[in-house]
Parts: C-alpha cells; sequence; structure tokens
C-alpha cells in the first residue's frame, strides 16, 4: 500500500457515517429507495485552536438522491474535498491548500429561516451549511426535498441548543453514475472549523434508526497534548491512546491538503458499538490539563447523569513486555537465592 494519510471524519445523516458506506456523525434522510449507511469512520484533529473535520460519504443500496445533516460545532472557514487515503489511512493504523473564507451566499428572508453560510459541490456531492435553530433547519430541509425522520425534530434541537451550524449534503445518484462513481465508493469531504475547545457529535449517528440496531463508527483524534475525553454513555470504548508515529504523521501530512498535521501529536482511536437507543450523547474533549472536558459539549443536560471519562485505554508501549521480562528476572532470582539458602542455611 502507497503512502496513505488519514483525515478527519465527521457524521452527515447518512452519508457521513461510512458505508461501507463511510460517513462522518450524521443521520440518514433520504426520499425512497434503500439506500443505508452501515458504519462510520471519524477524525477530528484540533491543532492551534482549529478543528479539521475529515469525512467520506459512501453509500449502499439503490435510490436516486439521497441527504444527511450533520451537527458542527462551529462556522467552518472551507469546505473542500478531502485526501484520498487519510481514513484508509487511520484505519490501518489501528487494525495492524490555502484556506479560502466563504462569503454568506444568502440572507433568510425572514427571522424562522435557517441562514444559508456557503454552498458548494464536491462530485456527486451537494453541500449546503446552515445556521439556524432546529425547526428552522428542519424547515429548510422539508423545503429542499430532504425526508426527515420521525425522531428528527428532537436531535435537530438538541444540537441547536449548543450550535446552530448545520452542514447539508445530498448525494445524487445519477451524478455519480455520470463520474462513474459507484456505491460503496467515498467521497472525502474536509472542514477547517475554528474552535475554542473540540467536539464530536455522536447522537446523531442514531437518526432515524429503529433503538436495538446497531451502531457502529470509529471514531479518531489527533490533538497537541493527550485529551481528557467525556460522554454520557457506556456504548464507547478508548481502545487506543499514544503518540502518534511518526509514520503515520508524515503519512498523513503526505496527503492532499493535510500538510497542516504537526511532527508531534497525540492518537485517540474510540470504538462505537452499541444499540442507537442507547446513544444519546456526545463526545466532549479537553486539551487543557487544568481544565475538564465540559459537560455542555457532551451533551449532558443533568447534573445526575452517567458520565464516562473514557480514560482506560491499553496502549502499546515497553511496559508490557518488560513487565513479563522482570517478573521472569525477580523469579529467577528469588529461586537461585532459596536454592543457595537451602544448601548453604548460615550463609
Amino acid at each position: 500500500m502507497t503512502r496513505a494519510a488519514t483525515a478527519i471524519t465527521v457524521a452527515t445523516t447518512a452519508l457521513l457515517v461510512f458505508a461501507a458506506p463511510a460517513f462522518a456523525c450524521g443521520g440518514l434522510v433520504g426520499e425512497n429507495g434503500t439506500i443505508q449507511l452501515t458504519r462510520t469512520t471519524t477524525l477530528a484533529a484540533y491543532h492551534d485552536g482549529v478543528e479539521h473535520y475529515v469525512t467520506s460519504f459512501e453509500f449502499s443500496g439503490q435510490g436516486q438522491q439521497v441527504g444527511s445533516i450533520v451537527p458542527l460545532p462551529g462556522i467552518p472557514t472551507s469546505v473542500e474535498r478531502g485526501g484520498d487515503w487519510t481514513l484508509q489511512r487511520l484505519e490501518r493504523e489501528v487494525a495492524p491548500p490555502i484556506r479560502t473564507e466563504f462569503a454568506t451566499k444568502a440572507a433568510a428572508s425572514n427571522a424562522s429561516d435557517a441562514v444559508v453560510i456557503l454552498q458548494t459541490k464536491i462530485d456527486a456531492l451537494e453541500i449546503t451549511v446552515l445556521k439556524g435553530g432546529g425547526t428552522e433547519v428542519g424547515k429548510w430541509a422539508t423545503d429542499h426535498g430532504f425526508l426527515l425522520t420521525p425522531d428528527a425534530p428532537e436531535v435537530l434541537d438538541y444540537y441547536s441548543r449548543r450550535s446552530q451550524i448545520f452542514m447539508a449534503a445530498r448525494f445524487d445518484a445519477t451524478a455519480a453514475a455520470e463520474r462513474g462513481q459507484n456505491a460503496g465508493d467515498g467521497t472525502p469531504i474536509h472542514l477547517t472549523i475554528p474552535l475554542d475547545r473540540p467536539w464530536v457529535p455522536l447522537r446523531i449517528l442514531a437518526l432515524g434508526r429503529d433503538r436495538d440496531s446497531i451502531v457502529q463508527a470509529d471514531v479518531f483524534m489527533l490533538t497537541d497534548r493527550k485529551p481528557q475525553l467525556l460522554t454520557g454513555d457506556r456504548g464507547l470504548q478508548l481502545a487506543r491512546s499514544e503518540p502518534a508515529s511518526t509514520q503515520l504523521l508524515d503519512d498523513l501530512r503526505a496527503d492532499k491538503g493535510m500538510e497542516w498535521v504537526p511532527q508531534q501529536e497525540w492518537l485517540s482511536y474510540l470504538k462505537i458499538d452499541t444499540p442507537a437507543g442507547l446513544l444519546t450523547h456526545d463526545l466532549a474533549a479537553s486539551v487543557n490539563p487544568l481544565q475538564p472536558p465540559s459537560r455542555v459539549d457532551a451533551g449532558i443536560a443533568s447534573s445526575n447523569s452517567f458520565l464516562n471519562t473514557l480514560t482506560s485505554a491499553p496502549s502499546r508501549t515497553w511496559f508490557g513486555p518488560a513487565a513479563i521480562v522482570a517478573v521472569i528476572a525477580i523469579a529467577m532470582l528469588g529461586f537461585q537465592y532459596a536454592w543457595t539458602r537451602r544448601r548453604h542455611p548460615f550463609a
């Protein structure tokens, strides 16, 4: 495999959660057909006050158009096609440009309408970034042909209380066919978002799903130092927490648009494998050792809620092998001492 790099993945409704389908954190909103989302891969990289989201949109099944609405933690300064191997390189790691400011494209016609902040097209994806409350974004979605699932109003309101920025992505099957793009082919998207602190939307992955259906997702984080992590759910496993290898960072930096990757970063890898009904919060992070992650960023409203700090992750370090060697050495010394005492009891 040639040098492959990783990026940040965020979910989009149906799309962003990855399909063998690979998508970021989002929920599916479509018209008809059997297009579905099966797995999500997300990378959220935070460096110098900027969060980078790189996500890949993949679909399986049939249908002419399908869309996704993804909550964003802030207004992106750029939305562009991501690198070709960013997410694949991250998956491989755990399984042994000029920034452009966007001007507002359209203003709201009245206070009850969502504001369109930017619109762009990437391959067969039509991307729109919106600002508005849950009701306004839901109205915009239905006015533009999105079919919202019954739980969409509650979920959109849940996110709009923290951030009123959303990304709507529409997949055009006709345009994809004209480009020779098949179901399951991914389109990587890279968003650059200035933030005071990073957080990753996870509850959106359960949008439109039956409570018992299993949500599977991989979440990668790159941060300048080891982060403190917080969620309100039990279905997350911190599978890797360690300094990112030089090879990984070099590979990521070699991908398109990933030149910003620093020389040293901390890699956190989280696995989600839980029923949709139990995925009810998000992931908050803090890279300041003196400041804990925000409950608000994690979507935790009650002071009595369960808190999962995700602190016990196995790390691939020298400690395991070294500890084994030390135990053997101590055992051998103890055996030698006992044998000597037996032969020379008064030594």
